[in-house]
């Protein structure tokens, strides 16, 4: 049982949903996230998911483009973050997944990544330009590693294709709540519990979600059907206007309101 499996189980038991924050790694900085990390944690934040910057980041909306490109500018790159999970594992155990694109993996070379990520701490991976389908030889990989490899379900997909994403996931099912790109956004869709409630059908693994989940409130109400919540561009948008903020207090902010809403306890 790795780190994800782990919490999961533990927050299982409490009867509590998972808070899973996602930053972009470089943005505002490398340092800037390890401390982030820490803080976050403090405040009752289960799993982190870091963004990999890439030059055409097709998943991702204005305000993680944006990111990226920062980051990118800050010449981050695959091997620094996995030296920045090293340094927070001599720290913490809290999960951590890498959210990346194909292209930074395979230059990398997917062996050498995935014994570098399983040495550094890495446990868990996200591709959004992966499909199950091209994923088998990928996938096979990781899970030599220790690594969950966490597919995407989509509001699109058809309940074939969602057994068969739950049959290829590992550690928890990424939903994506809507159709397109990321981003904070007003409402998120009306029958999202009921579509949530039928990739659940599908799998025994907990299923997340993710994408358009701006406040609180939202959070909320997607912990109702779902195992976790993921707060992405809401946090990095925040964070780009506050690039020197120190991390508590943006952590107290910004992060503890969701941890509330969720009803975690300390």
């Amino acid at each position: 049982m790795n780190r994800i499996d782990q919490k999961f189980s533990e927050l299982k038991k409490r009867k509590e949903k998972a808070l899973i924050i996602y930053m972009t790694a470089g943005d505002p900085s490398l340092k800037k996230n390890e401390v982030l990390i820490y803080a976050f944690e403090k405040d009752r934040v289960d799993l982190i998911e870091l963004g990999v910057p890439f030059s055409d980041p097709l998943a991702d909306g204005p305000v993680i483009q944006a990111a990226s490109q920062r980051a990118l500018k800050r010449k981050t790159n695959l091997a620094k973050i996995l030296r920045l999970v090293g340094r927070v594992r001599k720290k913490s155990e809290i999960p951590i997944l890498l959210m990346s694109y194909l292209n930074p993996i395979f230059r990398y070379g997917i062996d050498a990544f995935a014994r570098s990520a399983k040495q550094s701490g890495v446990d868990g991976l996200i591709v959004p330009d992966l499909p199950p389908d091209e994923g088998k030889s990928i996938s096979a990989v990781m899970r030599r590693y220790g690594i969950d490899l966490v597919y995407l379900a989509a509001p699109t997909s058809t309940q074939k294709r969602i057994r068969y994403i739950a049959d290829a996931s590992r550690g928890f099912i990424y939903y994506v709540s809507l159709t397109g790109i990321t981003g904070t956004r007003r409402s998120l869709p009306l029958k999202l519990d009921e579509s949530v409630r039928a990739v659940k059908k599908e799998t025994p693994l907990p299923v997340c979600v993710g994408f358009g989940v701006s406040n609180p409130a939202q959070a909320l109400r997607m912990s109702r059907a779902a195992d976790g919540v993921i707060i992405g561009s809401a946090i990095v948008k925040v964070l780009a206007t506050r690039p020197h903020v120190n991390p508590g207090q943006f952590s107290r902010q910004f992060i503890r309101p969701f941890a509330d809403a969720l009803g975690k306890v300390r």
